[in-house]
């Protein structure tokens, strides 16, 4: 004759699973260094959002500036900027722009309209290459199971971005007591 074996008894006895440790400082420092080329701007990055995020581990789509609302990548970027100041390809990219639009000027535009078209196109292509930077460093972070990105705006939350989507950035609860706790 046939027994079967009772599933409750089963559940019963079955060993219970630990519970899962929350990560150390440097466990969440290696993590970072095995996933991404940049580790220290990937951390630097990560430390911002969990600052700056909610009491949910969430930042964006939209942060508050000192005018208005940005988007979060810009706000990254915003506050990401003096940190190349000194940067060679920064002071490349500058002498690059001023000769173009140097090149590009009439004799009878006004020195002070073109310092501050140049003013302009400078902080234009600044932003783009921050924006670029911080998507990497996003990326980074999310495959190293850190960060969670989504985007979220018009119509409806979606896992890709378009249709004037922006994105948000929610850190993982262990990752947040962990840089919680380094404070």
């Amino acid at each position: 004759m046939f027994h079967q074996a009772d599933l409750f008894d089963q559940i019963k006895h079955a060993p219970q699973a630990a519970a899962p440790r929350p990560i150390a400082l440097p466990d969440l420092v290696e993590r970072v260094s095995q996933a991404s080329r940049r580790p220290r701007y990937v951390f630097l990055i990560l430390n911002l959002i969990a600052k700056a995020a909610g009491e949910n581990g969430s930042l964006g789509p939209y942060v508050r500036s000192e005018a208005d609302q940005v988007p979060v990548r810009d706000w990254l970027c915003q506050a990401l900027v003096p940190l190349a100041h000194r940067d060679c390809r920064r002071t490349a990219m500058i002498a690059a722009v001023r000769s173009e639009l140097m090149a590009k000027a009439d004799a009878s535009e006004n020195a002070g309209d073109l310092a501050q078209q140049q003013n302009e196109e400078i902080e234009a292509r600044i932003l783009r290459s921050g924006r670029t930077n911080v998507s990497r460093a996003v990326s980074d972070l999310v495959r190293a199971g850190l960060l969670h990105r989504h985007y979220q705006g018009y119509r409806v939350d979606h896992p890709n971005r378009g249709a004037q989507r922006e994105a948000v950035y929610t850190i993982a609860a262990d990752v947040r007591l962990a840089l919680a706790g380094a404070c």
